[in-house]
């Protein structure tokens, strides 16, 4: 339904390619990617680096925006795991988290106004931000996800509100993506919907706050089953933003915090005020 398979391998080479381009003119720099669940796995990306020759330092950067045991965590242990410790070799610097780079609020504030000009009054749609959820299993070991996604919302409506005069005025936050019977972060996005078309909502913006490209989460679980849900909810108009994926200010934020954890710059003062 979404074309036989996820984009998030093609959209993620795209980005690859748009940071070693945006990169170029200041490093020398080899990029590789490393899935966790798919091609190319981690030990692919190992292999590529190896066969680059030397290197100065290695710079290791998640494409989540938000720290999780689940995601980011997950992924430094695998490539810890097959790297092994960096004893003798080149330095490594790793990258947390960017849930609230000013480049990464503008970048989805610059997403959502584009999807806003759908709406006759976009001022009064519900806006509705969906992240992955994270079993509370996680969260009660002090996971500090959830957290970071909250700010990352309320620097985008704040943000948003500073730019556009029709942002809307009605914001909520929910989870989809549960699996199993556990205990999830809540509340649920199709339970959200479904609230909401009791209330009488009739036009709705979906953000998917949590994902820097489109895979099944975002073109299936939102776009497709979403939008079926909404119809039978009473939701008239239905939209999702897309993901920043390589747009000029998300690849503008992933080279800075390259040049920031290789050392070779500072945030500008231009970026810590987002205009």
């Amino acid at each position: 339904m979404i074309g036989k398979r996820s984009p998030i391998g093609i959209l993620t080479e795209r980005q690859r390619r748009a940071l070693v381009a945006a990169l170029s003119p200041e490093l020398d720099v080899v990029a590789v990617t490393a899935m966790r669940y798919w091609k190319p796995l981690t030990a692919d990306a190992v292999e590529a680096l190896r066969a680059a020759g030397p290197l100065d330092e290695i710079v290791l950067l998640p494409l989540y925006p938000h720290f999780s045991y689940a995601t980011t965590l997950s992924s430094l242990k695998e490539w810890r795991r097959v790297y092994g410790e960096p004893t003798g070799g080149p330095p490594q610097r790793t990258i947390g988290q960017f849930y609230n780079h000013p480049l990464y609020i503008q970048a989805l504030v610059q997403k959502i106004g584009v999807c806003l000009r759908q709406f006759p009054d976009s001022s009064r749609i519900q806006l509705v931000f969906s992240a992955h959820g994270l079993p509370m299993s996680l969260v009660d070991k002090g996971d500090p996800y959830p957290r970071q996604i909250q700010e990352t919302v309320q620097l985008t409506c704040e943000l948003g509100k500073q730019k556009f005069d029709n942002w809307p005025r009605e914001h909520l936050l929910c989870y989809q993506s549960r699996v199993g019977p556990a205990k999830w972060l809540e509340p649920p996005f199709i339970g959200t919907m479904e609230r909401l078309g009791r209330e009488g909502v009739k036009e709705m913006l979906v953000v998917p706050i949590s994902f820097v490209t489109e895979h099944i989460e975002t073109l299936h679980e939102i776009n497709i089953d979403g939008r079926i849900d909404a119809k039978k909810f009473g939701i008239e108009r239905f939209r999702m933003m897309p993901a920043v994926g390589d747009s000029h200010l998300f690849i503008g934020c992933l080279k800075d915090l390259v040049l920031r954890g290789a050392g070779l710059g500072e945030l500008s003062e231009a970026l810590k005020t987002p205009s």
